[in-house]
């Protein structure tokens, strides 16, 4: 305002003494444009200044600093949450970092014969109800181009035993990587399939399938090493994975050496078919050697398919399935006088391969229904079993969980399943399980 002033000033001593000594209209005409643009020019700048952001008042010696954002509460850390949702709220030269706890407890009722012979779903655990998992999860962003993640897990690993605490997964995740890739490395649950990567309060069912559980272990594919991802610009999403471990596990390669590294794969796509129906697949190699040095592969294929009415807040129907080809190498005993005394190995190749297919319905926010099949053969011991396993899950809010099922299991074989002259070879289970999250828990995958 003040420079409009003196503009309105200048103008009238201008014009004033103009008017008085009665110069030509040319000369007048000319002066007045010359202020015209002078006024316009100061107009522009004070509209850039206003646009401006106030600079900050400088901070004196006396001045009182501003006041800082509140540090969350012991509440707020505890309290169910997303990842990440603390982190804008750190202070300056804080380090804020989200905490969660999920537990799993489960337990089962089965037939003594079963509990003699260490044949059921939880081998040793029969007849037990039992901590199975008690996760506390550290997570957050490093820096713009990093995140980092560490899990640590306890749980009863022997019937009776004591709590075992280990390191369940420790990575780093770079973000920012060219061409569009990420990458992890570190202690991490592979992304190989859909169930592998999935912890156990997480499964859509009470145990893992026993497809997963004859060619994985119990553990699954839980590996040291790294894995990177590219999704390539394309019309359609695909993504690829690739990566290198140790080879650590006994069941499906044990080798332990990145001279003879365990080398993943994977291919995924997702499909949405239209506003309510949507369908992921893919498919998943590992490759690697036995700890008697011997080859082995598994490949793998996967699909879940959901359809969500428009309008709901969860799926109805929820189809997933999975199926796993071994190929292997085994030595083999020969005896060649038949003496019954091993005389020379021999390597013979064993392909194996076994399946599951699940279904759950979900009419009712906090509860749902769901049934799973499940056919596998064993990778190394003659024979194959099958089971069946209708289940129920009624959630009282978000973040607990209740589950029951009945699982009957048949196998075609009782050797490996006839411990302490037990006999497991026909096995009726009924299964509970109860999970709840403590703090911030990361969204579950598709």
């Amino acid at each position: 305002m003040r420079v409009l002033v003196l503009v309105f000033v200048v103008l009238c001593a201008v014009l004033a003494p103009a008017a008085a000594t009665a110069q030509d209209a040319a000369a007048l005409r000319r002066e007045i444009e010359q202020l015209q643009k002078q006024l316009q020019s100061v107009t522009e700048r004070l509209q850039r200044l206003e646009a401006q952001p106030p600079a900050p008042a400088p901070v004196g010696p006396g001045a009182a600093a501003p006041p800082a954002a509140p540090a969350p509460s012991a509440i707020d850390l505890a309290r169910p949450r997303p990842p990440y949702s603390l982190y804008q709220q750190r202070g300056a030269g804080q380090l804020l970092f989200d905490m969660g706890i999920a537990g799993d407890f489960v337990g089962n009722i089965t037939q003594h014969n079963v509990e003699k012979a260490q044949g059921g779903t939880f081998a040793g655990q029969e007849n037990r109800f039992f901590p199975r998992e008690v996760e506390l999860s550290l997570f957050g962003q490093i820096d713009p181009y990093a995140s980092a993640v560490v899990r640590i897990e306890a749980g009863e690993e022997e019937r009776g035993g004591d709590i075992a605490v280990h390191l369940a997964e420790a990575y780093v995740t770079l973000l920012t990587l060219p061409f569009g890739t990420q990458a992890r490395f570190g202690l991490v649950r592979n992304r190989y399939g859909y169930s592998n990567e999935i912890h156990e309060h997480d499964l859509p069912w009470i145990d893992r399938p026993n497809v997963m559980r004859n060619f994985l272990g119990g553990e699954g594919l839980n590996e040291k090493g790294v894995e990177a991802t590219f999704v390539p610009d394309l019309p359609f999403y695909i993504e690829a994975l690739a990566g290198v471990f140790n080879g650590d596990n006994e069941n499906a390669f044990g080798r332990t050496s990145l001279q003879a590294p365990l080398v993943t794969g994977r291919l995924r796509t997702f499909l949405e078919l239209g506003n309510e129906h949507a369908l992921q697949l893919g498919m998943s190699v590992a490759s690697g050697q036995t700890a008697a040095r011997l080859p082995s592969t598994i490949l793998g294929w996967e699909g879940r398919y959901k359809y969500r009415p428009d309008g709901w807040l969860h799926p109805l129907v929820t189809l997933t399935g999975e199926a796993l080809y071994s190929l292997r190498q085994f030595n083999v005993d020969v005896d060649a006088d038949g003496d019954g005394v091993t005389d020379s190995l021999d390597k013979k190749h064993k392909n194996r391969w076994g399946w599951y297919l699940g279904g759950e319905v979900q009419p009712w926010r906090r509860w749902a229904g769901g049934l799973r099949f499940d056919w596998s053969q064993y990778p190394e011991n003659p024979g194959a079993e099958q089971s069946i396993e209708p289940y129920i899950s009624f959630w009282p809010s978000e973040f607990l969980r209740f589950r029951a099922a009945y699982k009957r299991t048949d196998r075609t074989h009782r050797d490996g399943f006839d411990l302490n002259g037990g006999s497991a070879r026909t096995v009726d289970e009924f299964l509970f399980q109860a999970s709840f999250i403590l703090g911030a828990h990361p969204a579950h995958p598709f």
